[in-house]
């Protein structure tokens, strides 16, 4: 129910099996009411959630009663989690249960967020934490592990010494309603004309949460720089978060309101035509597992400039689509480049849309269906008995619960 990368890849992976004929279910959290909510005919399943203070997030019991029964009649070949605690939880005592084979996607690299939720103190303790229990969840509860990059692989196999399969499978996007040719022109001159975006104007654009472990700083940083040699220079902010008012605050200090430009929360429906707002779409967040927001640039036809990370080397390639930046020197200089010589950008348009191909939906569909028959074939080799399996997965959730 979260506006959110993960929520993103759930759906898109959804749709995409649907289309080759698979059935599925989802059991996720309701961050609306404190209820259970049946909806798509009973294929999905809303949980009632506590909130945790963290964002918008929710955590459920690790074993809600009231939905076992419907859960067993569906008769699942396999289960594939998305999140480590509350239902993801639930997931693997399901799985051991009924003797299902699971798969695993490790979305979010939580050793990323130790500094910024700890503020310094207790880092090593911290990342300790991070690393048992991410061991604990990915390694004894899991068949196969999916990971979105070769950023997370390599935390994995290097740091963590993963002895199991690690599978690169980039999150999956519906390309096609980001593609320039199906936005809704007349929306987005509304939209342009609503912000004051003129058409000789150059309009950097950032999509997503507006927190400090995004470094959404960066950006305005370097844009106050940029306009004392280009005053057409706009930088537009698409999103809500946290740092938005310390970002606005800024904004009014410096006295550039109508060069760098907030549209909070928008629909998701409408965020392709917000994509097409862009000169260039850029980024310095080095908190991404994959950075699916320059891959929906990317379908837009929209050139990415974005920050030297493993998150965006897979969708980013310099001189092609994009370039990739070091430091904020760096990145003026790029912006400069660009001003000086507008063919550059034209080079980029020209290949943007082709190079996020390899993150079709479809091709996302047909590689976790790999993995699954991965995991129900070696499952089928080595069942073990139900009372084990359940007491065993009962008792270490338990534990970890003191």
């Amino acid at each position: 129910p979260f506006v959110n990368g993960v929520s993103t890849s759930i759906s898109v992976l959804k749709k995409y099996l649907e289309k080759q004929g698979h059935q599925v279910y989802v059991v996720t959290v309701n961050n609306e009411k404190f209820n259970y909510s049946f909806e798509e005919n009973g294929k999905v399943i809303k949980v009632p959630g506590v909130a945790v203070g963290i964002y918008d997030y929710r955590l459920t019991s690790i074993y809600p009663l009231k939905v076992i029964n419907k859960i067993k009649k569906w008769n699942l070949d396999v289960i594939h989690s998305q999140t480590e605690f509350g239902i993801g939880t639930f997931a693997r005592i399901i799985a051991r249960q009924f003797n299902i084979p699971l798969v695993h996607t490790y979305h979010t690299m939580y050793e990323d967020y130790v500094e910024a939720v700890t503020k310094g103190y207790f880092n090593t303790t911290g990342r300790n934490l991070v690393e048992y229990f991410t061991n604990f969840y990915c390694d004894k509860t899991v068949n196969e592990l999916i990971v979105p990059t070769k950023k997370t692989y390599d935390l994995f196999k290097e740091k963590y010494k993963y002895n199991r399969n690690v599978h690169i499978i980039p999150n999956g996007i519906d390309l096609e309603k980001y593609y320039k040719e199906n936005c809704d022109q007349d929306k987005i001159r509304e939209i342009k004309k609503q912000l004051g975006i003129e058409p000789h104007d150059f309009v950097i654009l950032y999509v997503g949460r507006l927190g400090q472990e995004k470094d959404v700083e960066f950006l305005l940083n370097a844009e106050i720089k940029l306009l004392k040699r280009h005053k057409n220079c706009k930088l537009v902010y698409v999103g809500d978060g946290p740092q938005m008012g310390s970002l606005q605050k800024s904004v009014k200090k410096e006295k550039i309101e109508d060069k760098v430009l907030f549209t909070g929360k928008v629909p998701l429906t409408e965020v392709p035509n917000y994509y097409q707002l862009a000169t260039i779409f850029s980024t310095a967040s080095h908190f991404e597992t994959q950075g699916l927001t320059v891959v929906e640039a990317l379908a837009g036809s929209i050139p990415v400039l974005c920050v030297r990370d493993e998150s965006f080397t897979a969708a980013v390639i310099p001189g092609l689509n994009g370039d990739l930046f070091d430091n904020q020197k760096d990145y003026i200089n790029y912006i400069e480049k660009y001003f000086e010589n507008p063919s550059i950008l034209e080079h980029y348009v020209q290949q943007a849309k082709n190079s996020a191909e390899v993150n079709s939906g479809e091709y996302f569909a047909q590689r976790a269906l790999k993995v699954y028959q991965l995991a129900i074939d070696k499952n089928g080799k080595s069942e073990k008995s139900f009372s084990g399996r359940f007491l065993k997965t009962v008792k270490g959730a338990l534990k970890w619960g003191k």
